[in-house]
């Protein structure tokens, strides 16, 4: 109760103004602000039903317009762009913003009108989606495509020209979408075919213009561009399967129908790709995805193929990320690279036992040298250039070398005498009349083969032995020793699967080594010395002396270089 009761007078007595003050001060401010935010959110509803019932309430778009840009709170701007976005469908389905011939002006007036607050509307909307709020974000994204759903329905152009291109220029310019941009993919692109073929045509407009005097982030753009396209899902359907569409249902000699015509836009969206300035890592993330997600897509993969040589001769992880892309068209597509093996040779140097990359190379390496029909000349210039890199290369590497070797010799039997070559009788000549002289002395016993030499069927190879194979035998590490103890036994194995080498690292090497049973334990020290420099009884131990003694030595000989 506010007031109290007089026990004398039996009346009501007021209380003092500062009293009433305190008790106003005891609500609770959360509970207050509750109150407020309900009362906020039943004004924009009033607001959205009064638009909907009377065309002369239109002026409350005007002020949920600026509810939407001006409130402090999140809450009542989410609350009334929702509103907008119902209002706004609601005028495009009943064909209230649409325009037609014989219209009086006054009509003409209000629609014009309507359209500017819907461009603020979507401008608005755009802003929420550059938002770092994903929150934000998110509800943005579900009103756009609300909007362009009930649009595009009643204009094609939508997709085009209008609110859906808007959106994607939002998408490819900004920073902080990336959130808008996953969402894109997975609830709209992925789920409706329309959707897909108009964001590969906008993808491909949009990269199209960089070059056209407008300043833009083409590292930004081609960044964005890169993400949604490598998120979609493909390939895509057939023609009888294209049957989802967010727009409704087109007719059926439609474009978006055509399984072509989505292989078309998809093929044209990566290419205007393509043709931008990569960065290194922009074009190492395609050459990742051009097997199992470009190419599939492509209505002609060759096309490809400019992209791909190119790479190829950049050098380093670059051309190998670009050899499975190579490999699949030469297959698949039967084109030709001039001098292939030659560049594949080249990429066999010191760095390529050591790449992250290794195990790719060593399977599309054994694909490229499998065939029977290769020159013996080229094969061995291939083993004799890893057998030379494994004297530098850590264990991991080597232990996928040896095994690659083993199997070219199984495939290759013409350079199975390169594992021992008896001295020439030449040779023996010479040693028997000089007896006393050091065999190193004779340059008949030189590796003849060129090292240097770029193209593979010139390095006389084949007039070489695998020496370094040989050395391995002596290697620190236990493993890759008994490994190369393979190439000294009969060949009896038929092949090694190489896929069991590949991939092992310091690390795995160390956690094998750790995981063995230890079948003898090891002898160690028993007992923990007390004492390393002096002796129990006093003085100095054996090692103390012998520290001793070097500190001795070292002052005479300062004592020396002193007198001199």
């Amino acid at each position: 109760m506010p007031h109290a009761v007089g026990s004398v007078a039996g009346q009501k007595r007021k209380l003092p103004h500062d009293a009433t003050k305190a008790h106003k001060s005891t609500e609770n401010p959360r509970t207050s602000a509750k109150a407020v935010t309900q009362d906020s959110k039943d004004a924009i509803l009033l607001l959205e039903t009064e638009i909907l019932e009377s065309r002369r309430n239109y002026n409350n778009i005007a002020s949920l317009l600026v509810i939407c840009n001006e409130t402090q709170t999140d809450e009542e701007t989410t609350t009334a762009a929702v509103a907008l976005c119902r209002v706004f469908c609601r005028l495009t389905a009943a064909g209230d913003m649409t325009k037609a011939k014989g219209m009086p002006e006054n009509e003409v007036t209000v629609i014009d009108w309507l359209r500017a607050k819907y461009a603020e509307y979507t401008q608005h909307l755009q802003a929420m989606m550059r938002d770092s709020d994903e929150s934000k974000q998110s509800t943005a994204m579900v009103l756009t495509m609300r909007l362009v759903k009930e649009s595009a329905s009643k204009d094609e152009n939508i997709w085009r020209t209008g609110l859906f291109c808007d959106l994607l220029q939002t998408l490819l310019s900004s920073a902080q979408s990336s959130l808008a941009r996953e969402e894109l993919v997975e609830k709209y692109v992925d789920e409706y075919d329309d959707v897909r073929f108009f964001t590969l045509l906008g993808i491909m407009r949009i990269l199209g213009r960089t070059d056209k005097g407008k300043e833009v982030d083409i590292k930004a753009l081609v960044d964005h561009s890169l993400e949604i396209l490598m998120r979609m899902e493909g390939p895509f359907p057939s023609s009888e399967d294209i049957t989802d569409f967010l727009a409704g249902s087109p007719p059926p000699k439609h474009v978006l129908r055509s399984s072509n015509a989505h292989k078309k836009a998809a093929q044209d969206a990566w290419l205007s790709l393509l043709r931008q300035p990569l960065t290194r890592p922009q074009r190492k993330a395609v050459l990742n995805k051009v097997t199992t997600h470009i190419a599939p897509v492509f209505s002609r993969p060759e096309l490809l193929m400019d992209f791909l040589t190119t790479s190829f001769d950049i050098g380093g992880a670059v051309s190998l990320l670009a050899l499975s892309g190579l490999f699949h068209l030469i297959t698949t597509r039967n084109l030709d690279y001039p001098k292939f093996y030659t560049k594949l040779y080249s990429l066999i140097d010191a760095d390529i036992l050591h790449s992250k990359y290794r195990s790719r190379f060593f399977r599309l390496l054994d694909t490229f040298l499998s065939s029977t029909h290769l020159p013996a000349t080229l094969v061995a210039s291939f083993i004799k250039r890893l057998s030379r890199l494994v004297l530098t290369a850590p264990p991991a590497g080597i232990i996928a070398v040896v095994p690659f070797i083993y199997n070219m010799l199984q495939r290759h039997r013409q350079c199975t005498f390169m594992l021992h070559r008896d001295p020439h009788p030449s040779f023996l000549a010479w040693q028997t009349l000089h007896p006393s002289s050091s065999s190193n002395d004779n340059p008949s016993l030189e590796d003849p083969f060129l090292a240097d030499e770029p193209d593979p069927t010139k390095t006389l190879a084949l007039e070489s032995s695998l020496w370094e194979l040989d050395t391995l035998r002596s290697h620190y590490h236990p493993n890759v020793a008994t490994l190369a103890g393979i190439i000294a036994q009969q060949f009896t194995k038929r092949e090694y699967q190489l896929e069991d080498f590949l991939d092992h690292s310091y690390a795995s090497l160390v956690e094998a080594e750790l995981g063995k049973e230890v079948k003898k334990a090891p002898v160690v020290e028993w007992e923990i010395p007390k004492r390393i420099f002096s002796a129990e009884g006093g003085g100095l131990a054996r090692t103390g002396s012998l520290l001793e003694a070097v500190r001795a030595r070292e002052r005479e000989v300062d004592k020396g270089s002193k007198d001199t």
